[in-house]
């Protein structure tokens, strides 16, 4: 199903709110709106393939454009607005954009992916003037209403951050049907498994760049329910949206769990909950005690699945299946799961190695990296992926995780890749050598952490640290800057010169540094 279905049943029922600012699109709204920006986007010139970049704060039309891209054949990229100027036009770049929205709130970087991507046909800009964009009102408002009687079925095509340090393109196959056409994995895992239909209320406080909240936000009004969200996080707020909106669902990572549990009880019971059904959260490990406590606290609803940006495979677990196996990630809702060694021969009941998930056929390419994509199928399994994951399977097929992405941080929900960073202190004077791991942190789960030798000469102070931060800040998102930099004489390689992060994570993290 898609708007269209409800927007005749229920025109006037709300597809998305934004709440905090109480801004509404009715389904009416989002069919027509949508409707009309995808015949735009066709007579434009845009055709089955093509990519759509977006670049916006959390917003109503997110969802018209979302929408328009998957009636119409095209890839939606999403960019994470948190990114300096030079990585968004990186990706609007590389995933090829022959059009670029985006809001004027974003009109900085905006105007510096125009400047460099010259595969761009349409700027278009909401919410005010950005220079350089024409008005996507105006622009939306050329595009008939009537839907044309052949609407292809889009996709997304999300970045991932990479090891090598470029965020890589996830680029699922065009599927081959119509968008009202059923066959949506992710709206019969999910939606059936959390039982979503048209009195669902969807509660997301996460950006809708990020792959959860958007198809969440898919799989809702494809269903005929409201989805909400909000500008930003804020634990007290958040809990008077589920309050006022009387929300049905909801979806977290472990750090909001963790700003919410430190309310003072007197907030947290001032607020009613009891509307919800399913609390899903994902992302990151959740702390036990954490999870626990979110239990005792909204009542043992609390759902967690195991996934990816590429969604090559899904696992989930139920609250009574984690209470009797604390630590799993669940069984296998789409794939098969196998656990291979490095050489790709399958392991045992109970023996770590590499998550491979298989699937009919392949789910995902990296798009213009067909190293990396071969890199993730299996030697002798081509349908057979993998995003590099370690874990094992027990006697009764529940899957436990216990590494992620082998160097990968995962702070606050969002993966940090470490060469990333490694790779833009090492262009610094001051610096000799770099690893970047990660280590506990009680509020985010991990934090980032540089151990870096000084060059010859440099002796490591707190002034040195601040010139390596603001160096990583003027290159790199915010979130990717260490927030502690620890100076060492040397860093464990090998004879090759790879180097060795187990010691150091447990040096680390067994100092609690700057803890």
């Amino acid at each position: 199903m898609y708007p269209a279905i409800h927007a005749a049943l229920h025109p006037d029922k709300p597809a998305v709110i934004v709440a905090g600012t109480d801004s509404a699109l009715s389904y009416a709204e989002l069919e027509q709106r949508s409707t009309q920006l995808a015949n735009a986007f066709s007579d434009a010139g845009l055709r089955d393939g093509d990519v759509v970049a977006l670049l916006s704060t959390n917003a109503a039309e997110v969802f018209v454009v979302y929408w328009a891209c998957l009636r119409s054949g095209l890839y939606l990229t999403p960019v994470n607005t948190h990114l300096s100027a030079q990585e968004v036009a990186y990706i609007v770049d590389d995933c090829g954009a022959r059009a670029l929205v985006v809001s004027a709130d974003m009109a900085e970087a905006a105007m510096s992916a125009r400047e460099t991507s010259p595969a761009l046909q349409i700027a278009l800009a909401y919410s005010g003037a950005v220079p350089g964009f024409d008005d996507y009102e105006q622009f939306l408002s050329s595009g008939s209403a009537e839907p044309p009687a052949y609407q292809r079925r889009g996709n997304d095509m999300l970045y991932s951050s990479g090891t090598t340090g470029r965020p890589k393109g996830v680029k699922p196959p065009l599927p081959d049907r119509q968008v009202g056409d059923p066959g949506d994995p992710y709206v019969k895992v999910f939606g059936g498994t959390y039982k979503m239909d048209a009195d669902t209320v969807y509660f997301s406080p996460a950006p809708l760049y990020h792959a959860a909240p958007l198809r969440f936000g898919m799989i809702t009004q494809s269903l005929g329910g409201t989805v909400i969200t909000t500008e930003k996080f804020d634990a007290e707020d958040c809990l008077k949206i589920i309050d006022r909106y009387r929300v049905t669902h909801s979806q977290w990572v472990p750090t909001h769990f963790v700003r919410m549990l430190r309310l003072p009880e007197q907030v947290r019971s001032g607020y009613e909950v009891g509307s919800q059904k399913f609390v899903v959260h994902a992302a990151a490990p959740c702390p036990p005690e954490v999870k626990q406590q979110m239990m005792d606290w909204f009542g043992p609803i609390l759902h967690e699945y195991y996934s990816s940006t590429e969604a090559n495979g899904i696992t989930m677990v139920n609250p009574e299946e984690w209470s009797a196996k604390p630590g799993t990630v669940g069984t296998a809702k789409l794939g098969t799961i196998h656990i291979c060694d490095d050489d790709g021969v399958e392991l045992g009941v109970g023996e770590s190695g590499t998550v491979y998930f298989e699937r009919d056929v392949l789910p995902f390419s990296y798009h213009n990296d067909p190293d990396k994509t071969a890199s993730a199928q299996h030697p002798q399994h081509p349908t057979w992926t993998t995003t590099g994951d370690i874990g094992y399977v027990d006697a009764d097929g529940y899957l436990f995780l216990n590494d992620r992405k082998a160097f990968t941080i995962i702070s606050g929900g969002v993966n940090i890749y470490p060469q990333e960073i490694e790779n833009c202190l090492a262009l610094h004077p001051d610096v000799e050598d770099v690893a970047v791991i990660g280590v506990p942190d009680p509020e985010f789960g991990e934090r980032v952490l540089a151990a870096v030798t000084p060059a010859p000469g440099v002796t490591g102070s707190d002034e040195v640290a601040d010139r390596l931060r603001d160096f990583v800040r003027e290159r790199l998102a915010g979130y990717k800057v260490p927030r502690e930099i620890r100076f060492v004489t040397d860093l464990p390689r090998t004879p090759t010169g790879k180097l060795v992060k187990g010691p150091l994570r447990q040096r680390f993290s067994d100092d609690r540094a700057g803890v």
